[in-house]
């Protein structure tokens, strides 16, 4: 038999692959308005790695390969955007999310008022993914999260951010209870596995 094309690039069943650090083209795949926990109003977006991207439709993989019966979109494609800051006035991460939108699709322009999310479907962002400290089940973990976003202009020259905790490492580390405090950077700290439903087909 002669070695089939492409074997030694294959991933055999069972392997994980790693997200790649630094940036990656993204495609948004849902929006959705909802509140935190707390009750300030946010926005969840859902994505996946662009098919431009060097690991093209990376969720979407983990997705279809998840055996669970309630399977999940992946928490690692997924942020939760708060999009007031403390004085009630619009976050930066919430502007910097639509600023990117807008500056990676040309002729973009958010609109606002009923139906908002529906808008971002479809479209380009960039993303930062970096290295991050976490406890979570009683055992310390490093993930491979996204840190940021970035217009998709900036993602061949994004630096690899520098590894941070989460705020249950942190606590870990102090020795206090795993949710003491919030992050207060307008990104919420949602432990792995805990997934949110796969809106979108």
């Amino acid at each position: 038999m002669q070695k089939p094309n492409d074997y030694d690039n294959t991933q055999a069943q069972g392997e994980y692959i790693p997200v790649e650090l630094g940036g990656h083209k993204l495609v948004i795949k849902q929006v959705t308005e909802t509140t935190s926990k707390t009750g300030k109003p946010m926005i969840v977006v859902c994505f996946d790695f662009a098919p431009d991207d060097v690991q093209p439709g990376y969720f979407m993989e983990q997705f279809k390969n998840d055996i669970r019966p309630d399977k999940k979109w992946p928490n690692q494609a997924t942020q939760y955007i708060l999009t007031e800051d403390a004085d009630g006035n619009c976050s930066r991460s919430f502007k910097t999310f639509t600023t990117c939108v807008e500056h990676s699709n040309t002729g973009f322009a958010t609109k606002w008022g009923d139906n908002f999310g529906a808008q971002f479907k479809g479209k380009k962002i960039g993303g930062v993914f970096g290295e991050q400290m976490d406890y979570y089940n009683g055992r310390e973990m490093t993930k491979r999260v996204m840190r940021w976003f970035v217009s998709l202009d900036k993602v061949t020259t994004a630096v690899i951010p520098e590894k941070n905790e989460t705020q249950a490492y942190k606590n870990h580390m102090n020795g206090y209870a795993a949710g003491a405090t919030p992050t207060g950077d307008g990104f919420m700290n949602i432990p792995a596995g805990i997934d949110e439903e796969l809106p979108f087909n």
